[in-house]
């Protein structure tokens, strides 16, 4: 088996299991959670809602603090919470910022020496864990997959949906760091991670950048910010920018950006508008 179970606890008349598994694409053990609704079966197979957290954050976050599994057991859709970032690598400065190196690892494929070893979260995501999910767990059907996140993992569901048109049946965010090209956060990771823009590595992990090439389906996408946001105040998500860029590829009617009066940037307001999400997805997923 290629996931231990360390805890299997009872939520909304189905399971959360929590996982651990070693991952080739990190190259150390990854933890995770998984939540199971009642009605998922090897005969009755579930889609998959993913939910990238943000920095600093694990699996553990959204699964304690983003009310998404009344949402999920209510339209039998199984939820993923993967870590944010490998643990342990020992990479210099690999742990000296809350922004940069553990637990903020950007859901990209890092290029720059040293974190070009184990910092791979684009193809962890991606490819190696809903393909092990679902070799484990025959309840999972992996061709119905949809992707959501907050923050920086707002960032990864938008640039990995974006990138890889068809692997996800939706995509949302909660006040996703929209042009990280743009922001103090992103230009830190992204110097970090892959050095300085000489090759253009930068706009190919930038939702904002990416969707005026995008050549997939129809583009719908909701994402919800909230106008009490510190970090929205301060320039760090930038979903203007995003709008624009929509609007100007003639890719804008589908995107639907939500300005939540008074909420912040914490687990409130995420929990506040899970369900909105959970929705959004499942209403591509359950008709995919």
């Amino acid at each position: 088996m290629s996931f231990k179970t360390t805890a299997t606890i009872t939520a909304f008349g189905g399971r959360v299991l929590k996982l651990s598994h070693a991952s080739k694409s990190t190259t150390t053990d990854m933890a995770l959670n998984l939540f199971l609704p009642a009605g998922a079966s090897s005969s009755k197979k579930v889609p998959l809602l993913f939910y990238l957290a943000g920095l600093t954050c694990s699996g553990d976050n959204g699964l304690e603090k983003g009310n998404f599994l009344p949402h999920a057991a209510a339209n039998n859709i199984a939820l993923v919470f993967p870590d944010t970032s490998p643990r342990g690598l020992g990479h210099e400065g690999e742990d000296e910022s809350y922004d940069f190196g553990s637990g903020a690892g950007f859901y990209i494929d890092a290029t720059k020496a040293p974190y070009s070893k184990g910092y791979k979260m684009a193809s962890y995501i991606t490819q190696e864990l809903p393909k092990a999910l679902t070799a484990e767990f025959s309840e999972l059907d992996g061709s119905r997959m949809s992707i959501t996140g907050h923050s920086m993992g707002g960032h990864g569901a938008l640039v990995l949906f974006l990138k890889n048109p068809g692997l996800y049946k939706s995509v949302s965010a909660f006040a996703p760091i929209a042009n990280p090209s743009n922001c103090d956060w992103g230009k830190k990771a992204f110097s970090g991670y892959f050095g300085e823009n000489e090759k253009g590595l930068w706009s190919e992990h930038d939702a904002t950048e990416l969707v005026k090439g995008y050549k997939g389906d129809k583009l719908e996408i909701l994402i919800d910010v909230g106008t009490g946001d510190n970090f929205y105040k301060q320039g760090q998500l930038l979903p203007e920018n995003f709008e624009k860029a929509a609007k100007s590829a003639d890719k804008g009617d589908g995107v639907k950006i939500r300005m939540q009066d008074g909420y912040d940037h914490s687990y409130f307001f995420i929990s506040t508008f899970a369900k909105d999400h959970v929705e959004w997805a499942a209403k591509a997923l359950l008709n995919a």
